[in-house]
């Protein structure tokens, strides 16, 4: 008796080890300036999971406000079924980039935005999910991969393309975006 207990308890410990989870951080704010008027703000989005719907099981990348609004329009326009998809934060016309408070709320509203849609099954198929969460590439660059009119798979660009702080890695792979860009424009 005792033994068939200790095994049932074994057995549900290895099967809460082997649950899925997906962890999503929104974190360390940076001004970006494109030139002397203009600037905006991004964020480091990090993912850290065992789920096999991702390609990696941690990744960083950047990304702006408007990337998102991007994303969930994206998401929308594939997934016409969903009745309900996640709000990003409201945009502020006025959001300063020198407000702790404001940075802090909209970090917080973009955490929320991503936990609703990494864990709805319909949202995770998404190929443009995916590489907005695991790699460097443009909004363009996504859809095109996504389309698939660039030379590389989906899986292929999120391990050429996911670096921490910086767009790409080394300069193959910018030539490798460049001939895409070709690939592209020749079509």
């Amino acid at each position: 008796m005792y033994v068939c207990k200790r095994m049932r308890e074994v057995f549900s410990s290895v099967l809460g080890l082997m649950q899925e989870f997906t962890g999503v951080w929104v974190r360390d704010p940076r001004i970006q300036k494109e030139d002397f008027w203009h600037a905006y703000m991004d964020y480091e989005i990090c993912i850290h999971t065992n789920s096999l719907a991702f390609t990696k099981k941690s990744s960083c990348v950047r990304r702006r406000y408007s990337e998102f609004v991007w994303l969930r329009k994206k998401l929308q326009e594939n997934a016409m079924l969903i009745t309900h998809l996640p709000r990003l934060p409201p945009k502020n016309p006025f959001f300063s980039l020198n407000n702790a408070r404001e940075i802090g709320a909209r970090m917080e509203g973009l955490r929320k935005f991503l936990e609703e849609v990494v864990h709805s099954p319909v949202l995770l198929s998404d190929s443009c999910l995916h590489l907005f969460l695991q790699s460097q590439l443009s909004v363009k660059k996504i859809e095109a991969c996504a389309e698939g009119r660039s030379r590389y798979t989906v899986s292929e660009a999120i391990h050429s393309f996911a670096s921490g702080n910086k767009r790409f890695e080394s300069q193959s792979e910018e030539s490798m975006e460049e001939e895409d860009d070709m690939h592209c424009e020749s079509e």
